[in-house]
């Protein structure tokens, strides 16, 4: 691993170790709205007002209708929404944020750590689920794994529980603005590391 890769590693852990002591934002379970306040610059240090109009609705009615038939294509359904929704975000952020957390991007405009990703992530998932879009899925608190302490960086995710009773993450830090999150049971992302995508490594 190049000193470069550490030193992201590093700032991103510092910058989510700070936020994992203080806990997460608070859950929006607020009345669902078209008004989505999308977070950014890490830690939610900046925030853009995104209006998901008739159109977007639309669009997530038709992502989510292909996820009918069982509670695993509803999952890759739900990674196209964060996909489409997240095309959507670079429209008012202006920025197509970077896989994972570059180094010197804290206070970038438009770039995200985790916690900025996971929140967005969390208001998506609340915003279909408020619209009865989700039909197997519910929405969960979002989670994190590691605290620096036990040799791994602090990194959260947002999380669904299927009908089961399984909760899987969906976790949109690994891929480039716009790509598919990772989705996979929570008990297996619980004890990976940071250092590659959560379905991968």
């Amino acid at each position: 691993m190049t000193k470069r890769s550490i030193g992201h590693l590093l700032l991103a852990g510092m910058i989510s170790l700070s936020i994992h002591a203080a806990g997460p934002p608070a859950a929006q379970a607020a009345p669902i709205t078209n008004r989505i306040d999308v977070c950014h610059g890490y830690g939610c240090a900046f925030r853009a007002r995104l209006y998901l109009g008739a159109g977007d609705a639309q669009r997530f009615a038709s992502i989510l209708a292909a996820g009918k038939s069982s509670a695993e294509a509803e999952r890759a359904a739900i990674g196209q929404a964060v996909s489409y929704f997240e095309k959507r975000v670079q429209q008012v952020t202006g920025v197509r944020d970077e896989p994972k957390s570059e180094f010197g991007a804290s206070k970038v405009k438009g770039q995200m750590d985790c916690v900025d990703e996971s929140t967005n992530t969390d208001t998506l998932l609340r915003y279909l689920q408020g619209r009865g879009l989700l039909k197997y899925h519910k929405v969960e608190a979002r989670t994190s794994r590691g605290f620096l302490f036990d040799g791994r960086y602090p990194h959260w995710t947002a999380v669904i529980r299927a009908p089961d009773g399984v909760k899987w993450v969906v976790d949109s830090w690994y891929a480039p603005m716009g790509g598919l999150p990772d989705i996979i049971p929570l008990s297996d992302w619980k004890p990976r590391g940071l250092l590659s995508s959560g379905a991968l490594d």
